[in-house]
């Protein structure tokens, strides 16, 4: 359960970075790749530490399966890259006038494989691609996703605090919401506060009041809080890269007996959910729990609404939403260390809707949550403790 401690958890260090890179070249090697490149993404800094905006430049790493690591950077950004790197290795530059897919394949040499981290642009792959043969070119994400899917305990730690964080946020919102507050209000509340508490400010944050709740990421307009309205907040925050993602719904006032109904029909299938998550069971079973709950108490099948419209939950570590997911058709089986969002919303069109949204890891024994799931629709925050003094 949830820590009320206000200490931050140690940093993920060089040995662990280390490890990771070990279990990569592990996999490069019985894929017979010799060679991996990782662009400005979340991956690099996983791996390398090295946390970098993705731009039209190239600023990445080549990952070499015999135990070698470069950094490849614009010369104008050597010194910066310099000052961020934790683990040993070579900065490989080029100039402004220069290619650097010419350079990563230089590197390369005119054998062997690379695999190409998944998420960089296209753009810059096609580039890859006019100097690299597609017969030498590999996806790296089946060499990536068995490693970060599977959290260790220090970056459980850094999730666990984040989403503390965030859930004392939410309990400070929820305390100061006022009839007439416009929902970009709370929203540079939420900010403040997340800062205030050592958090990076909002990673997001979807505040919606009334009808906008029934659209699950939030309306377009900049509604006031009127008394009676279904107030939907889901936010986040990140420490040490790792990231928070909460929702809370609970009304402004009093809640009509439909309100209640789904609100609580949308509790069961959280909690139906969660009880499907055992170590080794597919993660589509997760989902299919949930919409099995929902259709005991009349909602759905399936997709339809008013219902259950996106799926029950996602992966969640450096990136807020990665994989696996909780979806149907996502077969991998679930395993000590993942770590999920449970939010099976209950969509209610053009009226309203109620997103309860907590995530949970698993370990050998099951899933344990990191925060304790809403409490009440009248009370929502009634067993959450104050946040300690500092």
């Amino acid at each position: 359960m949830v820590s009320k401690s206000a200490a931050v958890p140690a940093p993920i260090g060089v040995a662990e970075r280390q490890g990771r890179l070990a279990g990569l070249r592990d996999g490069m090697g019985a894929a017979g790749v010799e060679t991996l490149l990782l662009g400005s993404t979340s991956s690099l800094r996983y791996f390398t530490g090295l946390d970098w905006y993705a731009s039209e430049r190239l600023v990445g790493a080549l990952v070499y399966a015999s135990g070698g690591l470069d950094y490849i950077t614009p010369r104008f950004e050597l010194e910066k890259v310099e000052g961020l790197i934790s683990l040993p290795g070579e900065i490989l530059t080029w100039e402004e006038d220069e290619s650097p897919w010419r350079l990563v394949a230089d590197r390369m040499g005119s054998v062997g494989r690379m695999a190409v981290d998944e998420r960089i642009a296209l753009a810059m792959y096609r580039s890859l691609r006019a100097e690299i043969d597609d017969a030498r070119l590999a996806d790296a994400g089946p060499l990536i996703h068995p490693l970060r899917s599977r959290k260790s305990p220090a970056e459980i730690a850094q999730m666990r605090h984040a989403k503390a964080i965030t859930l004392e946020v939410h309990r400070r919102a929820h305390e100061q919401l006022h009839a007439g507050q416009r929902a970009s209000e709370v929203v540079r509340f939420i900010d403040d506060q997340h800062r205030g508490l050592g958090g990076s400010g909002n990673s997001f944050c979807i505040v919606s009041f009334a009808e906008d709740t029934s659209l699950p990421h939030g309306g377009e307009g900049n509604r006031a809080l009127a008394h009676g309205d279904v107030v939907l907040i889901d936010t986040g925050t990140r420490i040490d890269g790792y990231s928070s993602d909460i929702t809370r719904t609970y009304v402004f006032g009093e809640a009509t007996p439909e309100v209640r109904r789904v609100w609580e029909a949308e509790k069961r299938a959280q909690a139906a959910a969660f009880e499907a998550a055992r170590p080794g069971v597919a993660c589509e079973a997760v989902d299919a729990a949930a919409r099995r709950s929902l259709a005991a108490d009349g909602f759905g099948p399936g997709y339809s609404l008013p219902g259950l419209p996106h799926r029950t939950g996602h992966g969640i570590g450096l990136d807020i939403h990665e994989g696996p997911y909780l979806v149907k058709g996502d077969t991998t089986p679930l395993a000590t260390g993942m770590c999920f969002s449970n939010e099976p919303m209950i969509v209610v069109p053009g009226r309203f809707g109620v997103r309860l949204e907590d995530h949970f890891h698993m370990t050998d024994a099951g899933p344990e949550w990191f925060t304790r799931p809403q409490h009440s629709l009248d009370e929502p925050f009634a067993d959450v403790p104050a946040w300690p003094e500092t």
